[in-house]
Order: C-alpha cells, then structure tokens, then sequence
C-alpha cells in the first residue's frame, strides 16, 4: 500500500524534526502495512527557487538514508507545492513532481476558486507535463461547487485524501461515498511526526477494507500503482 502524502524528511518544514523521528515514523508506516511513502515536504514559491529546494530535500533525505531498512517502507521524494495564481508560469515546476512520476502534489487555498484557478488548474493539466493531484480535498471540497470538483475530474486531475477524513467519525461516510464513487484517487498519512499528527493511514484502510472490501483495496492501491511503480 502507498501513503501519499507525508513529513516525513527530517528538518525540512513543520514536519519531523530530527533523524529519529523520521525513522520512527518509517517503523511506524512499515508495521501499518506502508510499502511506498512519498514524502512531500511543503514547497513555497516565495521562499526559495526550485533547485534550492530539491539541494536542501536531497541532504535531508541523505541524512537518514544509511539508517533505512529493506523492511522500511520505499521513500520517494515529492512535494506539497503551494499554489498561487500564475503557477502555471513556474520555471522548472515539473522538476517538484514525485520521483521519477508526473505526479504533482499541488496545496490549494482554503476558499472558493475562481474561474481563473479553475482554468489554470485545467491547463496545467492538460498541458502534458505533469499530473495534478490536490492535496488532501476534503478541507476545501465543500467551499466549491459539484460542476468545479466535475470539471477537474473530467480534465485528469487527481483528488488525494488524507487518513484523518476516512478515520473521523464525522467526516468518514463522505469520505467513503467519495472513494466508493471513484471520486477519490489517493490517500495519505500527512503524517508531520509520532504525537498529535502521527501515521495513522493503516487504520483508515482498515476501514475502508471492512466497508468496502478487500476487492475495493486491491484496485484502489493498483490503480495508485499505475502511476508509481
């Protein structure tokens, strides 16, 4: 299985903050079942350029590298890039995508998208060069519109959620109506460290497996698959 989203570098943002939480955290994944973990430390554009932000992800992933086990789950290096209008123009944007993947884990504002985002998000898409995913979509997916969330799906933009929506009593029948519509495409931990945001995705497909079925797992981690391989 493939947790998605995750802060799990050490030192990087408000994520892990040291070299043994980052592997507690990996021991943590590996016992919840976590094959793949994408790490996706949070990237602002207004904070450093692309190729500073790759140099300083690399030696933090370094720095845990020779601790890392075959029972450890796989790290692949991403980012949680944040959005801002214009984006589309980014030199380089291509290179924050995950792995060696088109996927690009993209943080949307917390309000209502304009006609603007929405066509920006679209071409962005359509462009070729990347896949959009948008980042845990259930913190914005009620401030817009079914016709928005439609026009995404319909362009090949991928929606990600995070565990805490599917584990919460609250929020865990939208969830699952989400994922059983084939809404959804993605999940992860947004796992930040082993106290209040610690993983906690193995449980969330635990439940997803008792209201959906094993069958439902299989495809939704095969379907995840085709794009990380």
């Amino acid at each position: 299985m493939i947790d998605f989203h995750s802060h799990i570098l050490p030192q990087m943002d408000d994520g892990s903050k040291s070299v043994e939480e980052s592997l507690a955290m990996l021991n943590e994944l590996s016992r919840q079942g976590i094959k793949t973990v994408v790490a996706t430390p949070h990237f602002y554009a207004n904070d450093e350029t692309v190729q500073s932000f790759i140099e300083r992800r690399l030696n933090s992933y370094k720095s845990i590298e020779a601790s890392l086990t075959p029972d450890m789950p796989r790290v692949l290096l991403g980012a949680e890039v944040k959005y801002y209008e214009g984006i589309s123009r980014m030199e380089n944007l291509r290179g924050l995508c995950v792995g060696d993947t088109e996927l690009l884990l993209l943080e949307m504002p917390m309000r209502r998208w304009t006609e603007y985002v929405l066509r920006e998000l679209v071409d962005i898409s359509c462009s070729g060069n990347v896949t959009l995913v948008l980042a845990h979509i259930e913190r914005y997916i009620k401030l817009q519109s079914d016709k928005a969330i439609g026009q995404l799906l319909s362009n090949g933009i991928l929606l990600q959620i995070n565990a805490s929506f599917v584990c919460d009593f609250f929020t865990k029948r939208q969830a699952m109506n989400l994922l059983k519509n084939r809404a959804v495409h993605l999940i992860g931990s947004d796992c930040h460290n082993m106290s209040d945001r610690a993983p906690d995705i193995g449980r969330a497909y635990e439940k997803i497996s008792k209201k959906l079925g094993n069958e439902f797992i299989t495809e939704f981690d095969n379907y995840a698959k085709n794009f990380i391989k």
